[in-house]
């Protein structure tokens, strides 16, 4: 070998450990702080841990949810380790596929996936007794809801589930953990921000599978803020036992704050269901029920008000003075006009009636004879005036509220390509035809009578709220009507003398709301008149007012009277033995 060889290969390697060197230089001095970095974030791991939840109350402080551990088992795994999966299915009573399918969606040895949830105090035991033998599984805890009195207020209190993926798209949320509990609907969705808190982390150092060797450092989470609504929930559930096996709706306010006492959807839903992990059958199973318990009627259902729509056409008449109230019209049980008759509901007519009278005992020709005299326009402008065909304004996230419908002859004109005939302005007058309502509606229109002509939002929320309208009403006209509301249940011939009450005067008026005209002869269920009853207590300096609808109930003065005055009466008997 000459020495011109050797010392080619001395500056061969003296060149090849000048780039080592170089390299080295780089790697640890140039990049240091950038590569330090990566080695952390793969020793390194941040958990996120989910925030307790405020508790919701009701308006006297009696809790209505708590609090619930919700345990998973999750795996962390890469493809040099990967699992035994038919010994994790007999651990964890999973089927092999499922099991499978889960593990294939899986894109990180550092991310674990979740392979169980909704684990039970027995499952945890088994699988924690043999978990040395699966390296990577681990359980997981989340925090969950309890709903203390179930299908109760289950359409006001809503539910909790995880996060979806549309809802991962929402800024607010991308601090949750993946996985996590968050409000679905009612006021766990109203309150959700408030009632969430803020997540806490937990920093654990993992071994090169991604499992845990120690924890370096946690931050606590800070429980959510605590919300107390303004139902009751004593006066929830008397109204909802007084339906029993009944379908429909009930909303109670306070006339004078429109927060809510109570509001009754039936049937209901159990909202544990859905706070436990809900699987796609019993969702199935939810969605196809008929008699759809996750239909909010309250505010979702709209309804013919039938004769509780006599109100406002009484109003409007008193207040436009197209009528003395002293005045008698005759009732023979029925109106001819052309060829057609409007019938009364009582075939032998109810003789003589002024308006005291017609209220009272709900004569529909003498409202004919108002309608007529008063026109489409006018009523349509006092419904308008009393929140009805247009929507309360309650918040009741994600649900959208119903308008019900309030016609006038423009409206038909647009909507049907026909004119307005003075037979379309007699069914309008007693809450037939096109008109429709809903329960809440309802309500809001009771209750803003009551507390003469203030028009309030309805709220979940307790406190001092300014009335969104004025109704300014002659006193004349309130005394007027009120009476005869008071006579509605009170006097011999009233047509809701079942909800006479011994405790509390209540006024109010009955509605049966035909589903079909008058003379088709069918059967059936779904053909039977909807029971409305509308209240209110007491009679001077009103707490209370109550809209009750019973879908397919028949009479309202039968059906939906006696459950306005079984709510009525356990909201006074709760105010009186907190007084006591």
């Amino acid at each position: 070998m000459t020495i011109k060889k050797v010392n080619i290969g001395i500056y061969l390697v003296l060149f090849l450990m000048l780039i080592v060197l170089f390299r080295l230089f780089q790697l640890q001095i140039l990049e240091g702080d950038k590569y330090k970095r990566m080695s952390e974030d793969n020793r390194l791991r941040v958990i996120k841990m989910p925030a307790p939840r405020g508790v919701i109350y009701d308006r006297n402080g009696i809790p209505l949810v708590k609090n619930i551990p919700f345990y998973s088992v999750s795996l962390i795994f890469d493809k040099k380790n990967y699992p035994d999966v038919y010994a994790l299915s007999k651990l964890l009573n999973m089927d092999v596929k499922e099991i499978e399918q889960k593990l294939s969606r899986h894109n990180s040895p550092f991310i674990p996936v979740k392979l169980k949830q909704g684990l039970s105090f027995v499952e945890i035991a088994r699988i924690e007794s043999r978990i040395s033998d699966f390296p990577g599984v681990f359980i997981d805890t989340d925090v969950s809801r309890e709903y203390l009195y179930g299908k109760l207020a289950a359409h006001v209190i809503g539910y909790l589930g995880k996060i979806n993926p549309l809802q991962l798209r929402d800024p607010d949320l991308r601090q949750m953990p993946p996985d996590a509990f968050t409000g679905q609907w009612g006021v766990e969705r109203i309150f959700d921000r408030e009632l969430r808190g803020v997540a806490g982390e937990r920093i654990i150092e993992v071994d090169a599978l991604g499992r845990e060797l120690k924890k370096l450092q946690e931050i606590s989470a800070i429980m959510g803020k605590d919300i107390k609504l303004s139902i009751d929930i004593n006066v929830q559930k008397a109204a909802e036992e007084a339906f029993a096996d009944k379908r429909g709706s009930l909303v109670a306010l306070k006339p004078t704050t429109g927060e809510i006492l109570a509001m009754v959807s039936l049937p209901s839903f159990d909202p544990n269901v859905f706070s436990k992990g809900i699987d796609m059958s019993q969702w199935v199973k939810i969605m196809e029920d008929k008699r759809k318990p996750m239909l909010n009627r309250a505010i979702q259902s709209q309804y013919p008000p039938g004769s509780i729509f006599k109100i406002v056409t009484a109003v409007a008449a008193l207040e436009e003075g197209i009528i003395d109230p002293n005045s008698k019209i005759n009732c023979s049980g029925g109106l001819n006009y052309g060829k057609w008759t409007f019938g009364c509901w009582k075939k032998g007519g109810h003789g003589s009636v002024d308006m005291h009278k017609a209220i009272v005992e709900s004569c529909d020709v003498y409202f004919y004879e108002l309608g007529k005299r008063l026109g489409i326009d006018k009523i349509h402008h006092y419904s308008k005036l009393f929140g009805l065909g247009t929507e309360t304004g309650i918040d009741m996230t994600p649900l959208k509220e119903k308008k019900g419908l309030i016609p006038n002859a423009e409206w038909k004109k647009e909507k049907i390509k026909l004119p307005w005939y003075l037979g379309d302005t007699f069914i309008s007058s007693i809450g037939q035809g096109f008109i429709s309502v809903t329960p809440i509606q309802a309500a809001v229109l009771v209750a803003t009578f009551a507390n003469g002509g203030y028009l309030y939002k309805p709220t979940f929320m307790i406190g001092g709220y300014e009335p969104v309208g004025r109704i300014d009403l002659k006193t004349q006209t309130i005394e007027i009507v009120k009476n005869a509301l008071y006579g509605v249940v009170n006097e011999p011939n009233g047509t809701a003398q079942s909800s006479k009450s011994t405790i509390v005067k209540i006024a109010g008026k009955t509605g049966t709301a035909q589903v079909v005209g008058k003379g088709k002869k069918v059967s059936g269920e779904q053909y039977i008149d909807h029971a409305w009853f509308v209240a209110y207590a007491p009679l001077e300096n009103p707490e209370i007012a109550i809209s009750v609808l019973v879908e397919h109930g028949g009479g309202g003065g039968a059906v939906a009277a006696p459950i306005a005055k079984k709510t009525i009466e356990a909201y006074f008997i709760s105010k009186n033995s907190k007084e006591n």
